[in-house]
């Protein structure tokens, strides 16, 4: 079952403190997991940026929002205890706690003014509901990838249309970029220029020369099949080298795939889609527009107090 939102978790969240003794957030991830019957996968799921769970980022939500309707109190630092109101709450039986039901609450809607969220947004239906039941941090990293998918298509789309020697020269850029051929000078007489055996360009995989990686870029619209990828390693195999980079603006089918994964050579297939996203982690053909930086309480500044 998928991770539910942390609107679905205030109640089970809530009960967990049922028992009136004082607990922290960490030490009840464990039995609420339980509780909502979560695989250890869906528990360590990771938000888009990789940096936290999917699960502690919710059920931190759902606290936030339990302290703020009064439901829950912090005696002290990190650790959290039912309130009076909790306990009614409990006792009502309520069949399930969502940001509507803590609207009866006075604190949560002080707080939601403060917030500037109470406006409902604009929407209809399950496009609304979905994205009432995200965290902020998640509203925010779902747009964030929502912006990056985009910016992948249209560098993809402008990738195609570019003429085969500025392709070349992004395969250059990109590859250096990634720590790959020293120099660009050195890359640059090193990539397209050989054409020969159906290798389009070599290129040093370190700095010093140590290893040496044979590449192939095809500024195609069809998919890549077996056949070319055989064709490339057998190009690879007449060389005497056992590593090489197979670069397409288009895409790979399932076939060549799979013959890749069952060879003892070394060869890594780069996509369109994967091309444009390197192309936007190594900053070549794009240019930061804006940055923000999200902040958390530092526990540790705030436990030697």
């Amino acid at each position: 079952m998928p991770i539910p939102d942390f609107q679905s978790i205030m109640l089970p969240l809530l009960q967990q403190f049922s028992d009136e003794k004082e607990h922290s957030i960490q030490e009840l991830l464990g039995k609420l997991a339980q509780t909502l019957s979560l695989s250890v996968q869906e528990v360590n799921e990771l938000l888009p940026s990789g940096k936290q769970t999917a699960f502690y980022n919710r059920v931190g939500w759902a606290r936030t929002y339990l302290t703020k309707s009064a439901l829950l109190e912090m005696p002290r630092r990190s650790y959290y205890k039912i309130t009076a109101r909790g306990k009614d709450v409990l006792k009502s039986n309520p069949p399930r706690i969502d940001m509507k039901y803590l609207e009866r609450f006075p604190e949560y809607v002080e707080f939601r003014e403060k917030e500037g969220t109470r406006k409902r947004p604009q929407g209809t239906g399950d496009d609304v509901e979905e994205r009432e039941s995200r965290t902020p941090e998640e509203t925010l990293e779902y747009a964030y990838q929502d912006i990056r998918d985009n910016l992948a298509q249209e560098l993809l789309v402008l990738v195609k249309k570019s003429p085969p020697v500025f392709f070349e020269r992004l395969v250059v850029e990109l590859l250096v970029n990634m720590g790959y051929g020293g120099s660009r000078r050195d890359a640059a007489r090193a990539v397209g220029q050989t054409g020969d055996e159906g290798i389009d360009g070599i290129i040093d995989e370190d700095r010093l020369g140590l290893d040496t990686i044979y590449i192939q870029a095809k500024r195609w619209e069809p998919p890549v099949g077996r056949p070319e990828i055989q064709k490339f390693v057998g190009a690879l195999m007449g060389k005497r080298a056992r590593k090489g980079i197979f670069i397409t603006t288009s895409t790979f089918t399932a076939d060549a795939v799979s013959y890749v994964s069952n060879i003892d050579f070394k060869v890594i297939l780069i996509d369109g889609k994967r091309l444009a996203e390197f192309m936007i982690d190594y900053n070549v053909g794009v240019t930061e527009s804006m940055s923000y930086q999200l902040k958390r309480i530092d526990s540790d500044y705030f436990s030697n107090g």
